[in-house]
């Protein structure tokens, strides 16, 4: 089993470069610094045409990564669902563009509702992050499926975690028209959206 450490011990663990798996609302999370995603895709052995998602505990420094003014449609949402199950894609420039989605031009970023979760984050500062499973097989929905899939990778402890909604997060992009896009649905939906705009 790998080791389940307190989430400063994690937060050094991340620091040095190395992945993370961590509980939150959705689904269990696996995690590194922004400028260490690389390791991401080759551990769930992910095309890297696949972005990862941007969480931190608090709004301030996802806006900062974004590298672009902020429109207040995109405040309104963050203030209304963070933390929550809700990922905004949002348009993005800069150096944190390229680490986590190296030729796009978005970037995916939440704060996730968990108190573990967000207590580390305060720690670490932003990660990037995505889903605890292999491309293409099923999300982990606790820390002992996650060992089992990635047995090399300390989890934060202590475990078990608490249980997850086991559904991720809803996930809407933000389009040059000015409206939303629905791109995943998933626990959360948020409320007067322009349904045009939305994805069948």
């Amino acid at each position: 089993m790998p080791p389940a450490c307190s989430p400063s011990e994690l937060a050094e663990k991340l620091q040095a470069g190395e992945a993370a798996i961590f509980p939150t609302d959705t689904l269990p999370a696996l995690a590194t610094q922004p400028a260490s995603a690389e390791l991401l895709w080759t551990l769930k052995q992910r095309p890297r045409n696949k972005p990862v998602i941007l969480m931190a505990a608090e709004i301030e420094p996802l806006w900062t990564c974004l590298g672009l003014p902020i429109e207040a449609a995109w405040q309104e949402l963050a203030e209304r669902y963070w933390p929550g199950a809700l990922t905004l894609v949002l348009p993005a420039k800069g150096e944190w563009l390229e680490l986590l989605n190296p030729g796009g031009t978005t970037l995916g970023l939440r704060i996730p509702s968990s108190d573990e979760a967000r207590e580390l984050l305060q720690l670490s500062g932003p990660l990037a992050t995505t889903s605890a499973n292999r491309s293409g097989e099923p999300a982990c929905l606790d820390h002992q499926e996650a060992a089992l899939r990635f047995p090399e990778v300390a989890q934060l402890g202590p475990v078990p975690w608490p249980a997850p909604s086991g559904q991720g997060s809803t996930v809407i992009e933000w389009e040059p028209n000015g409206h939303w896009k629905l791109l995943r649905t998933g626990a959360v939906m948020p409320a007067n959206l322009n349904c045009s705009s939305l994805a069948e």
